[in-house]
């Protein structure tokens, strides 16, 4: 049998339906199984074990705009799967689906593609499931009758070989990071938009107080389109910080996040991975629910201050922006301190 799995477009989602995968490698083991994802989706499942092959949707190149989407359409068709199942809810991912003549195709029922499923799904009710983002994703394999049960979602991983932690490790060394210093990542960014972000300028002072500190080598991470926001942070730093914005790849950050400490960042992309490459993980909250997207991890501190209009889920303010605002840079030197001090106790002790 061929399964073809449409992935989901976020970063952040996609760590979050890695026990969606699990299961679906686990009641299949003998399928081949193919996962169709944006560039920045599919990198981060390469090696994972969850499919055979990734297929890369690249939307803004060969699959771009109607003509694209038609060779995508004759690409899967050539393939000849069996089962389509979509993770990501689009009414495009089933149009593509049912275009490619993947006989049996599973879905959640909504946006109004239930007419170009075969199996349409009952989207779940409030209540039905537990809060957390990564049961949406197994209950659809629950009720398409793939899995009996949910199971406990207690800790999600991506693993990294030791090739990609070498190379992660000359990465960092070659952008400026000290061999065998305490490491700080802090991704200030936020895909979704500036709703999410706290206030750059506390990232700016935050980092100046771990490097004087503790001696630890702070590292940025963000896209390129974060490069600005990388830039004024260390236009205010009175300490050097090591930067890594817009240079790296979706594929490279799990090992480079690895070979850190410690990560500070905002509800993102980059806090799923580096939660689950196994980094304590400080997220810093504002208008979304961390019952919903926080990360899937034993090690993780929530930095956030309550307000009556959070969780809002907006991508911009539209007023004052106090879920952020109000959060103050010595909340979250506080914890980041219990995390590198339970760090420096370690090292003593191993001495």
């Amino acid at each position: 049998m061929k399964i073809l799995v449409r992935a989901t477009n976020w970063v952040g989602d996609a760590v979050m339906s890695i026990p969606a995968l699990a299961a679906i490698r686990g009641r299949w083991p003998k399928a081949e199984i193919a996962i169709l994802g944006r560039a920045w989706v599919a990198d981060l499942y390469r090696g994972q074990g969850y499919a055979d092959r990734l297929l890369v949707f690249d939307h803004m190149g060969r699959h771009r705009g109607v003509w694209g989407r038609t060779r995508l359409v004759s690409e899967l068709r050539r393939e000849g799967f069996d089962v389509a199942l979509l993770l990501q809810n689009a009414f495009e991912a089933a149009w593509i689906a049912s275009r490619a003549r993947i006989p049996v195709r599973i879905g959640y029922n909504r946006d109004g593609r239930g007419f170009l499923l075969t199996r349409a799904v009952r989207v779940p009710r409030r209540g039905d499931i537990p809060t957390h983002e990564s049961y949406y994703y197994l209950e659809l394999l629950r009720r398409a009758g793939w899995i009996e049960h949910l199971g406990n979602v207690d800790q999600i991983e991506l693993r990294v070989d030791l090739a990609s932690r070498e190379r992660a490790e000359t990465t960092l060394l070659h952008a400026g990071a000290r061999s065998g210093a305490r490491r700080m990542a802090l991704a200030p960014g936020a895909a979704y938009g500036s709703a999410k972000c706290w206030p750059l300028e506390r990232y700016a002072a935050l980092a100046d107080r771990v490097i004087a500190d503790f001696d630890a080598d702070v590292i940025l991470f963000g896209t390129a389109a974060e490069a600005e926001v990388a830039r004024r942070i260390t236009a205010v730093m009175r300490h050097r910080c090591v930067t890594l914005v817009g240079g790296t790849s979706i594929g490279d950050l799990p090992a480079l996040l690895a070979s850190c400490h410690l990560f500070i960042g905002n509800d993102s992309g980059a806090m799923h991975v580096a939660a689950a490459v196994g980094l304590p993980v400080i997220g810093i909250f504002g208008p979304t629910d961390p019952a919903g997207t926080a990360p899937v991890t034993p090690c993780f501190t929530l930095v956030r201050h309550l307000v009556s209009c959070s969780p809002c889920f907006l991508r911009r303010c539209p007023v004052d922006h106090r879920c952020m605002t109000r959060i103050e840079v010595d909340a979250v030197y506080a914890a980041a301190h219990s995390w590198l001090s339970v760090r420096e106790q370690g090292s003593a002790r191993s001495v």
